[in-house]
This record gives structure tokens, C-alpha cells and sequence, in this order.
């Protein structure tokens, strides 16, 4: 390594690069397996160096969760700009965004909801956790303000939709959305179904 790169570490760049490669591990293998040795060969730095930002591996994990959390919420937000849409029509754009994040980083989709993310243990991975839960609130509440959506507990809608997105993000994933068994389009017909549950009547504009 030149010494020019290892001046660059040394002024808050290794932060980045062992988080870089980390994220580029877990990518290629789609699991976090990996150990904090492993990152730090792969970012050409001694086996001691990671420890300077993280105090363990599992302080790692929940970096790259709260990364993933922070893309997810930005794609969210970027689907739902993407034009006038009616309430219906941006929980649909809301959610095919949140399966395509999952569908394009299956692995750090997975470590995002798994226990190695722990959110009591890190408070900024809990906050990006919640700015991204408050995308799908604050669509709910105002589709709830315009009249689109029934006026039942927010918590309770939140909970229906979130639970409904997220296994169809894990079933798209997992590759088992086959059309003998679901149909040609079975995330669309899904949302639909969905969507019928929340509007106050059916189909109020797409």
C-alpha cells in the first residue's frame, strides 16, 4: 500500500474503506459470514486497524444495516417524487421500490431485519430504521387526510402494509413467486389486494 493511501486512512478514510469492503463481501455472498480479519485483508489494512473504528464485528453489521436502512429510505423517497400520483398509486410506487432494494441487495436486506442488526444497541441504526418506517407513515396518514384510505388506527394499517411488503420482498428474494402457483404478476395482484383492504372504496385512482 502507498503511503499517499495509508495517509488517507489515517485521516478518516479507513472508516469508509472497511465499510466499502464490507458491504462489497456481503454483496458476493449475500451473507456476513465474513470476519473482521477478512475485511481488513480485503481493504489491504492490518488485522488490527478495523478495531480503530469498530469495536467489534457485530458493531460493523449494524453500520452496514444502518446504510441499508438510510438507500432504502432514499429510494422510497426518489419512487414516490417520481410524479403526481394519487395515495393509491404512491404505496404501489412505495412498495415496488422497497421490493426492488431487496430484490438488487438480498444480503444487506436480510442483515437489515435480522438480530445481528441489533436497533437497541446502536441508536443511529434506529433512527434510520424509523426515518424509513416514517416514509410508509406518513403516506398512510396523508392518504388518510385526503380520504383514500379508512380512517382505522394508523399503527394497525402501518403493521398490515410493512408485514405484507416485506414478505412479499422476501418471497421475490427467495425466487418463490412462481406463476403456476401465484400468477403472471403476483406483487401487483398482491398490493391490489392490499390496497382494496385500505382504500375507503375500491380503486380511488391510480
Amino acid at each position: 500500500m502507498s503511503d499517499t493511501k495509508r495517509r488517507s486512512y489515517h485521516h478518516g478514510d479507513l472508516h469508509r474503506a472497511l465499510r466499502d469492503t464490507a458491504l462489497a463481501m456481503l454483496a458476493a455472498d449475500q451473507n456476513w459470514t465474513f470476519t473482521l480479519r477478512e475485511v481488513a485483508r480485503g481493504t489491504g489494512v492490518s488485522h488490527a486497524a478495523p478495531y480503530k473504528h469498530f469495536q467489534d464485528k457485530d458493531a460493523l453489521l449494524r453500520e452496514l444495516a444502518r446504510i441499508g436502512f438510510v438507500q432504502l429510505e432514499q429510494a422510497m423517497a426518489v419512487a414516490l417524487s417520481s410524479g403526481p400520483l394519487s395515495a393509491r398509486g404512491k404505496f404501489v410506487a412505495g412498495a415496488q421500490a422497497c421490493i426492488a432494494f431487496a430484490q438488487h441487495n438480498p444480503g444487506l436486506y436480510r442483515l437489515m431485519f435480522s438480530a445481528d442488526a441489533d436497533k437497541a444497541a446502536d441508536p443511529r441504526l434506529h433512527e434510520a430504521a424509523m426515518a424509513t418506517f416514517g416514509v410508509l407513515l406518513r403516506l398512510l396518514q396523508e392518504g388518510q387526510q385526503d380520504g383514500s384510505f379508512r380512517p382505522a388506527a394508523l399503527t394497525a394499517l402501518a403493521a398490515a402494509s410493512w408485514a405484507q411488503v416485506h414478505g412479499l420482498a422476501m418471497l421475490v428474494m427467495n425466487g418463490q413467486l412462481l406463476e403456476e402457483k401465484v400468477g403472471p404478476d403476483p406483487v401487483q395482484a398482491a398490493l391490489d389486494v392490499l390496497l382494496d383492504g385500505l382504500c375507503e372504496s375500491d380503486r380511488k385512482g391510480d
